[in-house]
């Protein structure tokens, strides 16, 4: 039987019932395992190769993404396992120009010195011809941009060219869409944003339907050792039954904001793919199921944000974002190629016109 998005993340990755046990077993937080004296190893022997806390987990993401996933520390740790796992010497790769920033500058650094080139393309396009590429990634919606890629157009190009496509699905989250469905090869993503939601733990992921491809991924994590620790694992899977509910109100009030803020002469540049004259509007109607619940706007200077920013209540001024409390961040202080004034906000699980009616206030206050 086919269920609901809602219905499937909370009972992703669940256990068999079994009598006098809870519904999600708490955390295993052996590192080594008892063995066999004669035959070894069973199924668990030592917690960087098989952890059963982690292994719950992944069958979850695997379940709402579409395809087998490998749990990782960080999502920077997933995407960059992925790539030093699939690329070489002389291997030329694209990379999104307006997507997370440390990616860029992994590929400057680590990826220039093994001899793999890059090229840098906006999200929005216009894409060069991708003849002699190894990998496409895109980040679809671009953070923090918000701009909006065609996947199923994009993975024909690529596969076309010889390529693999690659999507960081962190902003959307498998509940937004699905790139492996869409024809992308592999999705990464960051699970410590929407995804857990809580903003307490670190977390990232790598999942693909080539068991090839993505083999290469999990010998790369077992000889590296970037795995996430049992806790963060077991608090993840716990976070991801309530993924629905906790999106449903962060694109609420996201709309709920972005019409407030198109609404004002004070602000400019405001994005939101849900809204019908966003330039991404388009193409995220026909491939997401929902839009997530991030919208940015510029405010005109960094003084201007850092007044916005002390005079709302429900906004607390913080990096990363898709966590159950409302967030804002002036991306130009962490290194973003982004105006003073730009803005990056992460809608929480308030209510929505108590919401509103802050960032109202705070704006005027603001001026």
């Amino acid at each position: 039987m086919s269920f609901s998005d809602g219905t499937r993340s909370v009972h992703a990755g669940l256990p068999a019932p079994e009598v006098g046990r809870p519904f999600l077993p708490g955390p295993v937080f052996a590192a080594p395992y008892h063995l066999d004296p004669v035959t070894g190893p069973g199924e668990h022997g030592y917690a960087r190769t098989e952890q059963p806390t982690r292994e719950a987990l992944e069958v979850a993401i695997g379940e709402l993404e579409g395809g087998p996933a490998l749990a990782f520390a960080s999502g920077q740790a997933a995407i960059t396992a992925f790539l030093l796992s699939v690329v070489k010497a002389g291997d030329k790769v694209a990379l999104p120009a307006d997507g997370y920033f440390p990616v860029r500058a992994f590929a400057r650094g680590a990826l220039a010195d093994l001899g793999v080139e890059s090229v840098l393309v906006p999200t929005a396009g216009p894409y060069p011809d991708l003849s002699g590429l190894r990998l496409v990634l895109l980040e679809t919606p671009a953070n923090p941009g918000l701009d909006v890629a065609d996947i199923r157009a994009l993975a024909d190009a690529a596969h076309a060219a010889g390529a693999l496509l690659a999507v960081d699905n962190t902003a959307a989250t498998p509940l937004g869409q699905n790139p492996l469905a869409l024809g992308a090869d592999v999705v990464v993503a960051s699970g410590t944003k929407a995804l857990t939601g809580h903003s307490d733990l670190l977390l990232g992921y790598v999942a693909a339907r080539d068991p090839e491809l993505l083999a290469k991924v999990e010998n790369w994590r077992k000889l590296t050792g970037g795995v996430p620790g049992a806790f963060d694992c077991w608090l993840a899977h716990r976070s991801i039954a309530t993924m629905d509910l906790r999106l449903a109100r962060q694109s609420q009030n996201a709309a709920a904001i972005a019409e407030l803020l198109v609404g004002r002469s004070d602000v400019t540049g405001v994005r939101w793919p849900g809204l019908a004259d966003d330039p991404s509007y388009e193409i995220a109607r026909e491939q997401m199921r929902r839009i997530p619940g991030i919208v940015a706007f510029d405010l005109g200077s960094a003084e201007r944000v850092a007044r916005f920013l002390e005079a709302a209540e429900l906004v607390f001024a913080a990096t990363s974002f898709g966590g159950v409390h409302t967030t804002a961040d002036r991306r130009a202080q962490f290194g973003d190629d982004t105006p003073p004034g730009f803005v990056r906000f992460s809608c929480g699980i308030e209510d929505t016109a108590d919401l509103v009616a802050d960032v109202t206030r705070a704006l005027d206050a603001s001026k």
